[in-house]
């Protein structure tokens, strides 16, 4: 089958994790042939990268596939995907809810996509959802950013949180080596790639499913060596991770990032509630005394790091007294983001069949009430920029000014500055901070940094 001039699209739904996998099947496809195009309504090939972890999200796709159903009546050569997590929870039912799809295929299965597109060239309709190790893909993603990438190393997770359907849907643990790890982050430092975020659904249980053990008892392989291991990869300016799980996030782990100058001073850990009981109602596994205190010792080794949580408000059976406890939370501890959502239950998962539900319309005011809250501590913590010199790493041009790029800090802050993206891209500049909002910055240019090499990325 000759695929030379057919167009792709795909759209992605959630986390980190997703626009990750994204990128690999976008690779996938450009090897096969494909070409993107950014109109669905223009594409042969359709692929749904789906999230389950909010219902409005989930709902959105089938509304987007509606719409292309009806399309495939009229073009029967369309090709649908829908992969991610709701392919995983839904598998066959999704066929028979949508029989216009071609390819149904779980988190696990990103790296067989031209496999399972050969057998659907073929005549046959997919589903792929059962279990399988992960293997080393080779395949190279098209990456959306010529500056920053994402890199896997670790798939899936092992906790129960009452309330995610995320271990149901992307499988047990499964950590790449570290060999592997670094031989791609030496790769994309080749082709110029500045900046490396690490992945893991719950990134500081990386090595556990390693073997061996160190003479001290720790796993011979964890999340903190794998930092030194990857620290001094040439070409690679920054480190950032995602998503840390406050019962594993350790000293060790801060004092390595408080001692490696590539790690950004930036820590994403949701703490999903201000209250124990709810803690442990969530299964979550740790208190708010360990989450103060984890926060407390990243403020000790690094006063000015940058804090990012996820907090869920209206779990079953949540009073008003326990919600207050979340509120004391955050303002006790003045996040730089924090994301927000009401409980929303999710098939397959305990939380969702307990009796104890909450209404839409206490849920509606709770978050309110929290994202209010949320929002004035972010504008607080956003005014310690003002005046400051900031190093920034300028991703690309702003799309609302075309003076200007934008990057980032090294604490995640949105930094725009009038300036050239083509002498700029990929550069690490210093930047005075003239004005303050609570989610990006405006600044000026004050010098360049010295970096190692040029931009020479083509992606």
């Amino acid at each position: 089958m000759t695929t030379s001039k057919r167009q792709y699209h795909i759209t992605t739904f959630g986390c980190q994790m997703n626009k990750a996998d994204s990128e690999r099947m976008a690779g996938v496809l450009e090897e096969m042939g494909f070409e993107w195009c950014q109109d669905p309504n223009n594409a042969d090939v359709i692929l749904y990268n789906t999230c389950t972890i909010r219902d409005n999200a989930e709902q959105k796709v089938y509304s987007y596939l509606g719409r292309q159903a009806k399309r495939k009546h009229e073009q029967p050569d369309l090709t649908l995907i829908v992969a991610g997590c709701v392919a995983q929870q839904e598998g066959e039912a999704l066929l028979r809810r949508v029989p216009e799809l071609d390819l149904v295929m779980g988190p696990q299965h990103a790296n067989r996509l031209k496999d399972l597109l050969e057998s659907v060239f073929e005549g046959n309709q997919v589903v792929a959802t059962e279990p399988v190790h992960i293997i080393e893909d080779i395949t190279q993603p098209r990456r959306d950013s010529k500056v920053t990438a994402w890199v896997n190393v670790i798939y899936g997770c092992n906790e129960r949180c009452t309330y995610c359907v995320v271990p149901n849907v992307r499988g047990v643990e499964q950590s790449r080596t570290p060999l592997a790890i670094r031989a791609e982050m030496e790769e994309l430092g080749r082709q110029g790639y500045k900046e490396i975020t690490l992945l893991g659904q719950n990134i500081d249980a990386y090595g556990r499913d390693l073997p061996g053990v160190t003479a001290e008892g720790r796993h011979l392989n964890n999340f903190t060596d794998l930092l030194y291991y990857v620290h001094d990869v040439p070409g690679i300016e920054r480190l950032r991770f995602a998503t840390s799980h406050p019962r594993y996030f350790t000293e060790r782990l801060i004092q390595a990032c408080a001692e490696l100058p590539k790690v950004c001073k930036h820590f994403h850990i949701p703490f999903q509630s201000g209250d124990n009981e709810l803690l442990k109602a969530m299964a979550r596994g740790y208190t708010h005394e360990k989450y103060r205190r984890i926060i407390d010792t990243i403020r000790r080794y690094m006063p000015d790091a940058s804090i990012s949580a996820d907090v869920i408000v209206g779990f079953p059976g949540e009073t008003e007294a326990q919600f207050e406890n979340t509120l004391k939370l955050v303002e006790d501890i003045g996040f730089d983001m924090l994301n927000t959502a009401a409980y929303s239950p999710r098939p397959g998962t305990p939380a969702a069949l307990w009796d104890n539900q909450l209404s839409e319309e206490i849920k509606s005011d709770r978050l309110q009430r929290l994202n209010h809250l949320g929002n004035l501590k972010v504008a607080e913590r956003s005014q310690r920029y003002f005046g400051r010199i900031e190093e920034v790493l300028v991703e690309d041009q702003n799309p609302k000014d075309q003076t200007q790029v934008m990057g980032r800090t090294g604490g995640n802050r949105l930094t725009f500055f009038s300036g050239n993206i083509k002498e700029l891209q990929g550069q690490l500049v210093k930047v005075k901070i003239t004005e303050v909002r609570p989610f990006s910055l405006t600044g000026e240019p004050v010098a360049l940094m010295p970096v190692t090499q040029k931009l020479t990325s083509t992606l």
